[in-house]
């Protein structure tokens, strides 16, 4: 005879697992009901048009959309390699005194308690006169942020490598760095990877920082030095002043635009993931 307390707490712990998913797919669905007079009157073409004008209600998601890849590509550029050195800094015995990485490692984890708009006003101040309010001040501030989630991540997963790969390739006559490329990194690969797009869809939806140092401006430029937009702040600079019924769907439907990138970022990242494991077990 089964237990009753177990039946139970088999049905919570489903309701809870299905409430997740469920509370997507709402989000999901209030975020399309919202956007439909905006989707219905500029289809399409709203994800490649660069108009911009809410006075003639001429809009286009294009420079938003370029906006928040490039500058949250950037950002990864900048903080992949510095995350995954400090993390195999903090993971190994490198020869360093431990109250350094003890340094370090209290550093990293203060950077993760910052606020993003002390980022904001950081980069107004200290960037913004030297390198202005652009593209690159952004993307520099992004990667500031998202430095504590790469590195964590993967210094945890390079922890819970076995020591015995460790072992084997110090006693196969491999070198200190041999030995974290070939033992640590190699089978660290997958979680690595998972690190790294978690600092992406971190990036991908900063907002206060972001907005502070970016210029707010819908264009299009391949200068690194030219202000820019992104979806996120776009909808943080626009949603007071969104008066009318189409403005307003308008930016629920960038809202929108955001989460399925979001939804493709993470499901991309799941398939490399898989991919990285399954050639791992090879």
């Amino acid at each position: 005879m089964k237990n009753r307390g177990d039946e139970y707490f088999k049905a919570t712990t489903l309701v809870f697992a299905l409430s997740i998913p469920l509370l997507l797919f709402a989000l999901f669905v209030s975020l399309l009901h919202s956007s439909i007079p905006a989707i219905s009157r500029y289809g399409l073409g709203f994800l490649f048009s660069v108009s911009w004008n809410p006075v003639t209600e001429s809009y286009g998601a294009l420079p938003f959309i370029y906006g928040t890849l490039v500058s949250s590509i950037l950002a990864l550029l900048i903080a992949g390699p510095l995350g995954l050195g400090c993390a195999i800094f903090l993971s190994e015995s490198l020869p360093f005194p431990n109250f350094i990485k003890s340094v370090v490692s209290r550093m990293v984890e203060l950077l993760a308690a910052i606020p993003s708009i002390v980022y904001g006003l950081w980069g107004i101040f200290v960037l913004g006169p030297v390198i202005g309010l652009n593209m690159l001040t952004a993307s520099i501030i992004l990667s500031i942020m998202i430095l504590p989630t790469i590195t964590v991540v993967s210094r945890e997963v390079m922890d819970a490598v076995p020591n015995n790969l460790r072992e084997s390739a110090i006693a196969m006559g491999a070198t200190k760095w041999e030995m974290i490329k070939l033992a640590i990194i190699g089978p660290a690969k997958s979680g690595i990877i998972g690190a790294i797009i978690l600092g992406l869809g971190r990036a991908l939806g900063e907002t206060m920082a972001v907005t502070m140092v970016i210029g707010n401006r819908p264009e299009i430029s391949l200068s690194p030095f030219a202000p820019s937009y992104t979806l996120a702040s776009v909808i943080a600079n626009e949603f007071a002043e969104a008066v009318s019924e189409m403005s307003v769907s308008v930016l629920v439907e960038l809202a929108l635009i955001l989460l399925i990138i979001t939804m493709i970022v993470n499901a991309v990242a799941r398939y490399l993931v898989w991919k990285t494991s399954n050639k791992a077990h090879i």
